[in-house]
């Protein structure tokens, strides 16, 4: 069996996290990626941003989001560019890009500025606020978004500060979201014969994942804020409780497991206790609910929680990055991959959580600058005296 994208190949001219990000997606499932680096500026941001680095050029941050691909070096404003850069999307599926909003028209990163070249082109744009309208040309990152678009306000304890989430999750839905479209639109395109621009922001989808919580205000004007605990805004118990050892995330979220809890922690009669019977009632009683459990929970440690309620009401330890990655659980689900590296013979990140039958994922690291261009120049051209001329200007 095949890899599930196999045969489809995308040009990008990405950088950071968000775009790198969704391309890996695909590359882990087949498809070729080539990396467009411009080597005037020692390729792409993310090779340079640390504090830690396998060696000069390559940083954990960039293998972190940029296995499987290839790179090619090519400075677009450089003589003789855009003759490369069409005659590599002549042969692609794709052209992607996660430039600022107003760039990808100037560069000539259009589909109507491509399609003379190859009909069937999808030329997918991720940006910060679109290709259109009053911000087009503003650069914006995750915690911008996520500052505008609310996640602030619900996240963190009620009397703290506004908080951001403790990582770029922003950047990477939007990526992933970038890779949907853009292999939904490459579908498109081979069963039609006509490509497209597709777009997608960084604000349009922190704007979409407020979801039922937009949906509330929309409708009813209710105004979503911050929850002791981490509490979900409606059910109860969903949220942090106190252990003997430390904490433990709770998540009742169907009537059936306040029973199974009740029961499980001694205290069968709270089923039918009018203070805690129903949804409406926990929520209503929510502070006191959470007195009771909490004194509850606190005669044993998390472990022990976990033990009893394993597959029969949903919980969860409250781990840091590194318990996380070194739980049992992990290990035995893979979330982690190894790949070959030149300098430190392997390298650990996180494995795609796509799963298919079949052949498994590539491991290949994240390429060195320019570690592919010879390759992917000679099958444009075996002019040795161009592909020279092209090196000696600094173009390739």
């Amino acid at each position: 069996m095949t890899l599930p994208l196999e045969g489809m190949r995308i040009i990008t001219l990405e950088q950071y996290g968000a775009g790198p990000f969704g391309t890996q997606h695909l590359a882990d499932m087949g498809a070729e990626i080539i990396k467009i680096e411009n080597p005037a500026e020692g390729g792409e941001v993310g090779r340079a941003i640390g504090p830690y680095f396998f060696e000069k050029g390559d940083s954990h941050f960039f293998q972190s989001f940029n296995r499987n691909k290839k790179s090619m070096t090519l400075n677009l404003k450089a003589p003789g560019a855009m003759e490369v850069f069409r005659a590599l999307a002549a042969t692609a599926d794709a052209i992607f890009d996660n430039l600022r909003g107003d760039l990808p028209e100037k560069l000539g990163l259009t589909y109507d500025a491509l399609k003379d070249v190859n009909p069937k082109l999808v030329c997918a744009h991720l940006s910060a606020y679109g290709r259109t309208g009053s911000r087009k040309s503003w650069p914006g990152y995750d915690y911008l978004m996520q500052a505008e678009a609310g996640y602030l306000s619900v996240t963190g304890e009620p009397d703290g500060p506004p908080s951001r989430f403790g990582m770029s999750i922003v950047d990477m839905m939007t990526g992933t979201t970038a890779a949907l479209a853009l292999v939904s639109a490459v579908l498109g395109a081979r069963a039609t014969g006509q490509g497209r621009d597709i777009d997608v922001s960084l604000y349009d989808v922190a704007m979409h994942n407020i979801n039922y919580l937009g949906t509330w205000y929309l409708n009813d004007g209710v105004k979503t804020e911050r929850s002791p605990r981490s509490a979900h805004p409606s059910l109860t118990p969903s949220q942090l409780y106190r252990t003997r050892d430390g904490w433990i995330f709770i998540m009742c979220n169907k009537e059936k497991f306040w029973g199974v809890l009740a029961g499980m922690i001694d205290r069968p009669d709270w089923e039918t206790d009018k203070r805690f019977c129903d949804f409406k009632a926990r929520l209503e009683n929510r502070d006191e609910l959470t007195r009771e459990l909490d004194a509850v929970l606190s005669t044993r440690d998390t472990a022990d929680w976990l033990a009893r309620f394993g597959g029969k009401v949903p919980a969860a330890p409250v781990y840091d990055v590194a318990a996380a990655l070194d739980s049992d659980f992990a290990s035995e689900h893979q979330v982690t991959t190894e790949t070959p590296h030149p300098v430190r013979g392997t390298i650990k990140t996180l494995a795609c959580p796509i799963r298919w039958s079949g052949e498994a994922s590539p491991t290949n690291p994240a390429p060195r600058l320019g570690a592919d261009t010879d390759e992917l120049m000679h099958r444009i051209s075996d002019d040795e005296e161009w592909i020279a001329q092209l090196k000696a200007s600094g173009t390739i």
